[in-house]
């Protein structure tokens, strides 16, 4: 029972996905009330797993539920998931993405979508996906939660089948994944061939044992490729080539869904592979991790920063600026590894390194939804995604261009908004590890996105408009701007509680164990 409690909000996705997928193959002629019907069912089975969620982490806060790891055998000798807080806050997220994303695109599926149900059912089974990926571990649950996360994610990006565009970014992304996850699936064989288990915190025992020859001609490489696999997912540098022409040809729901669903899962598996397994080798001594995340780090957010700048098209410059934005969350996941070295985390001061990659994680997920909820409602009016439809927005709708200035503000880090937040406690962990160039660079590179995020916010209050006739946004699309504005500023205005909840919600369980 308590295995099955666990497993609700996962249960849950999966039954509604098969709901849609039937009441598909039923309903056979395409009009708009389906359409419209099927994302009430996505809607309703996003926000079922939500409060499932919400219950599961109640029941365990109250001792009625026991977090622990899921087995597959009845004396628990091969975890496969772990089902700690720190799993729970990605099921929140990967809910709301679900939800957020599922509102936004309701009226682009309509429209342009020729089969409504199957897309709705594969972001419910990629809702699925993301759980997966941020409670495993084992390497072959980690593989198999990874290719499912991948495939839904290549099928939605070429889900416009009759364009091109879709096509062709599709194909890039599949290929590029495709060499990611074999160069993944390598570096599991040779931790698999070092240690002899799959089990990450199996493999961490073994290497404090093992041979030091094994573990600088097998770990070492192990290591790396495994964060190239990985590196893939979140958009690093230099794994990002697939993200700016998959953002551009997908869909507009999908890119918005890319960009903050499998970024979140990535991140939560780089954390538990990293401090789980290999906490040993974050020191000098050891190949040091920390040392290559740095430079990975720097170059990723210098990068997205300036090749931004140069952007004509704003999918394309959302993608470039979340590879930007990706590398100021790793400076999060480079300032834990100091408090794990040795063993028990010891955390103290305000900045984790860890929670504030989670509470930046958490504004970055409402900041970009809204954001693209009115880039679609301008492409939706336009037909064009350029730039410079953007001109004169401020006139056409009062409303979206103040609400855009937000996020916008939020993305560069400037108070009172999530980004700002999220901002302040990864520096500020960078700050407390005494990490002070890398954080002092993160400061630069913020500085550096002024200029590609105020030039949008000056097409739309002082470039003149293209045409004069009011910018049409449903009442789907407004009500992911609204919720999504009230909550960037609400992580920054009352900070303490989101702060207290992401910091409770950083035990790795598998960890401890």
């Amino acid at each position: 029972m308590n295995t099955f409690m666990l497993l609700l909000p996962e249960t849950l996705l999966l039954v509604f996905a098969f709901v849609v997928f039937t009441l598909d193959m039923i309903w056979k002629t395409r009009e708009g009330n389906q359409a419209n019907t099927l994302a009430v069912i996505t809607l309703i089975g996003a926000l079922s797993a939500f409060v499932a969620t919400i219950f599961v982490w109640a029941q365990a806060n109250s001792g009625a539920v026991q977090l622990a790891v899921i087995a597959t055998d009845p004396d628990g000798q091969v975890p496969m998931l772990a089902m700690d807080s720190f799993a729970m806050f990605f099921k929140v997220y990967a809910t709301l993405t679900v939800a957020l994303v599922g509102l936004l695109a309701t009226d682009y599926v309509r429209e342009k979508i020729q089969f409504p149900g199957e897309f709705y059912a594969m972001m419910l089974l990629a809702g699925l996906a993301l759980m997966l990926v941020a409670s495993s571990t084992n390497l072959v649950m980690i593989f198999l939660a990874f290719e499912f996360l991948s495939i839904t994610s290549y099928l939605l990006t070429g889900y416009l089948r009759d364009n091109a565009f879709s096509i062709e970014a599709a194909l890039k992304y599949f290929l590029y994944g495709s060499v990611a996850s074999a160069v993944m699936l390598f570096g599991f064989s040779l931790i698999y061939g070092a240690t002899g288990t799959l089990d990450l915190h199996g493999i961490a025992e073994a290497l404090i044992t093992a041979d030091p020859t094994i573990t600088h001609v097998l770990t070492i490489p192990a290591l790396a490729l495994i964060i190239v696999g990985l590196g893939f997912k979140i958009a690093l540098v230099p794994f990002h080539q697939w993200s700016p022409e998959a953002y551009q040809g997908a869909p507009t729901p999908v890119t918005a869904f890319l960009s903050v669903g499998p970024k979140a899962s990535g991140f939560a598996l780089l954390v538990r592979v990293l401090i789980i397994a290999f906490p040993a080798f974050a020191t000098v001594a050891n190949s040091n991790w920390v040392l290559l995340l740095t430079g990975i780090s720097i170059l990723t957010m210098t990068f997205g920063n300036v090749v931004a700048m140069w952007q004509k098209d704003i999918k394309r410059l959302f993608a470039y600026s979340s590879i930007a934005q990706v590398g100021y969350m790793l400076i999060g996941v480079i300032a834990i590894a100091p408090q794990f070295i040795g063993g028990t985390p010891t955390v103290t001061g305000w900045a984790q390194g860890l929670n504030g990659l989670l509470l930046f994680l958490f504004g970055y997920l409402f900041t970009n939804l809204g954001s693209f909820a009115i880039i679609l409602a301008v492409e939706n009016n336009t037909g064009s995604t350029d730039i410079d439809a953007y001109n004169g927005l401020i006139k056409r709708s009062p409303y979206l261009a103040s609400a855009f200035v937000i996020f916008l503000l939020s993305l560069i880090g400037i108070p009172p908004t999530a980004g700002f937040m999220g901002k302040l406690l990864v520096f500020g962990a960078a700050v407390e590890q005494q990490m002070y160039v890398l954080a002092a660079i993160g400061v630069f590179n913020s500085v550096i996105s002024l200029y590609y995020y105020f030039g949008i916010a000056r097409k739309m209050f002082f470039s003149p408009a293209q045409e004069d006739k009011p910018i049409h946004v449903s009442g789907s699309l407004n009500t992911v701007v609204a919720v999504s504005l009230v909550l960037v500023l609400a992580i920054a205005i009352f900070a303490q509680p989101f702060i207290t909840w992401v910091s409770g919600s950083t035990q790795l369980l598998a960890s401890t164990f």
